[in-house]
């Protein structure tokens, strides 16, 4: 059977607990109806855990790495991989299965997607569980496991370096867990080339549940497209949407720290673990201020323009080599919302975590917690192992962020995150611990922004701010997800028709704004159904009090506070207009059949 035009048709299998390697066909229907990345991941994870209940850490569950269509070929900003599996750290609030949980897709960018296609695949899955810590190694249909014991507790800076030296080819492209995913942190995250990150959702968790510290791909092929002509016609179109534009030279000028001060301004900025929108230090931690006193050198993954990460140096008591950051994400969870407005404390902070291979948002929503009840007196000094957890304090966070790595102390319950730390204290402290289904919120606060709430509350992996604010982006992000094309150049009105120009000239099937969407939406429902299957309902698509409850004090928002009934009528017109039954939130079989899924 002849591949499809733009993939090669067939997914690597790793299977840890025999040591052995296969690679096996992806149905053409598969990848029309799914894509790639964020799609065809759901949709193998769907065929591969046939029933629900299955424990995210069990050898079954699958890990998966899954690049789209637009990987490996010069499309710009289309570096990304989607990372699938089940999550190890959310839950329903009630289910018959021990161990339901979400499904989670984590999208990384940078080089190792592109290069795994380099290597003949759509895709790796690793199953199984090695006997000892190991890695693995793809040289095209060459595919190795080796022992990384000597690597046991080496943290992501120095084993990006050992990695590659042991590999003696610095053509791989690694990706790997630091001690948090060693220690099975639910929310560890998988790093590749040091600032780089499949963060969210315990994808590190899972990878340090299989004995797996690392892996590295090499490849010299590349897939085919289907039109070379049109191809050719439509990257021009694409490239000039994007390259020497204003909008490219803002991404380069400041990436995503850019919206650190503006956001604060706005009054949508997580400050203080979620109880204000403003941050009134957040110019000493913004983008401007990381320009001029940190960054000097703008880092760009596989063929993007937009080069929207930064390194530079810092100096002082916390000084040293950033890799990168401060982002928005990172800027804000430990800078506006733990009261940190060091930029050299927050930077060192941010590097110290990507070091341990924990995930940035989960860990400063924690310490955020943490200092609230604190603050409040529900916990004290020994409940810290010590540690003085005020509000504002680098020494105080750095250390709590070893603690929670190394799974010591405080640690050890600290790492289950927000949901597991307000059951153990109680005390109320569960109206500001700040999750969805157990998955901690990422920067965007909500008081004063309600459809960034509906993002939260129906996202597929928990609380989420990437899936999108209403059906329409919901349906659309899925979509980008699953074609390697990263999410920041998308807000560039240009690129929209050269890019439906190009994923159909690569896979042969013809994609209007209409067939895109639709797409979106078909993968969006299977993920929803997976989840349903799991036990999560109406209940659990729920926001904390804290948004219907505690109103900014200060700010351009000041006052601002959400209407819990008005945001239980936004949630059911929501599920109307989805197909989904509005009280238990199952998908309409009417719906279900639209969308080609008949074989749920």
């Amino acid at each position: 059977m002849s591949a499809k035009p733009g993939y090669y048709g067939k997914i690597l299998n790793v299977d840890l607990s025999t040591g052995k390697s296969e690679t096996v066909p992806v149905s053409s229907r598969d990848l029309d109806l799914f894509v790639g990345g964020q799609g065809l991941g759901m949709k193998l994870l769907w065929d591969r855990l046939k029933k629900p209940g299955v424990d995210a850490l069990s050898p079954e569950n699958p890990l998966m790495f899954i690049p789209g269509p637009f990987s490996g070929l010069p499309v710009p900003s289309s570096s990304r991989t989607c990372v699938v599996t089940k999550s190890p750290i959310t839950a329903p609030m009630a289910s018959d299965h021990p161990h339901a949980s979400t499904v989670t897709y984590s999208n990384m960018g940078g080089f190792f997607g592109p290069e795994l296609r380099f290597a003949g695949y759509d895709g790796l899955v690793i199953t199984g569980k090695a006997k000892e810590l190991s890695y693995i190694v793809i040289d095209d249909g060459k595919v190795e496991i080796r022992d990384a014991r000597k690597f046991r507790g080496m943290r992501t800076d120095a084993f990006d370096k050992a990695f590659l030296e042991e590999l003696g080819d610095r053509k791989f492209k690694t990706v790997y867990i630091g001690p948090a995913g060693e220690k099975l942190v639910p929310y560890s995250s998988i790093i590749h080339t040091a600032g780089r990150a499949a963060g969210r959702g315990g994808s590190g968790c899972v990878m340090g549940s299989k004995n797996l510290k690392g892996i590295a791909v090499k490849g010299t092929g590349q897939p085919s497209v289907a039109d070379h002509e049109r191809f050719l016609a439509a990257l021009e179109k694409a490239r000039k949407a994007l390259y020497g534009t204003a909008y490219a030279k803002s991404w380069a000028e400041q990436g995503t720290a850019r919206a650190i001060v503006g956001n604060s301004k706005a009054g949508t900025e997580s400050v203080r673990n979620y109880r204000e929108g403003t941050f009134t230090e957040a110019d000493k931690i913004g983008g401007d201020a990381a320009r001029r006193d940190v960054w000097v050198r703008d880092i760009a993954c596989f063929c993007c323009p937009l080069a929207c990460k930064k390194s530079g140096v810092t100096k002082g008591k916390y000084g040293g080599v950033v890799h990168d950051g401060p982002e928005y994400e990172t800027g804000v969870m430990l800078g506006s919302n733990l009261m940190i407005s060091d930029m050299p404390g927050l930077l060192k902070a941010i590097t110290v975590i990507d070091d341990l291979g924990l995930d940035q948002i989960s860990t400063g929503n924690v310490i955020g917690f943490l200092m609230e009840a604190y603050e409040k007196g529900m916990i004290d000094r020994k409940f810290l192992d010590g540690i003085d957890l005020k509000w504002g304090s680098v020494d105080a966070t750095l250390a709590m962020i070893e603690k929670i790595a190394a799974r010591d102390g405080v640690g050890e319950l600290a790492g289950k995150g927000v949901a597991g730390l307000a059951r153990h204290i109680g005390q109320g402290s569960e109206k500001f611990a700040i999750h969805v289904k157990g998955l901690e919120l990422a920067a965007h606060n909500i008081q004063a922004n309600q459809p960034r709430g509906l993002s939260y509350a129906t996202a597929s992996r928990g609380a989420c701010h990437m899936s999108g604010d209403n059906i329409a982006m919901q349906n659309r992000r899925a979509m980008l997800d699953s074609t390697g094309m990263c999410f920041f150049p998308t807000f560039e009105p240009a690129l929209e028709e050269p890019m439906l120009e190009l994923l159909s000239a690569i896979t042969g099937h013809e994609y209007d704004k209409k067939e895109f969407e639709k797409a979106g939406e078909r993968i969006f429902n299977l993920e929803k159904v997976f989840n349903y299957r799991e036990g999560f309902r109406r209940a659990d698509d729920r926001l904390p009090d804290r948004f219907f409850e505690d109103a900014f004090t200060i700010g351009a928002k000041k006052g601002a506070v959400l209407d819990r009934k008005e945001f239980e009528t936004m949630l059911t017109r929501y599920y109307k207009d989805r197909g989904w039954d509005p009280e238990s939130t199952k998908p309409g079989t009417a719906k279900l059949k639209e969308l080609g899924l008949d074989f749920i």
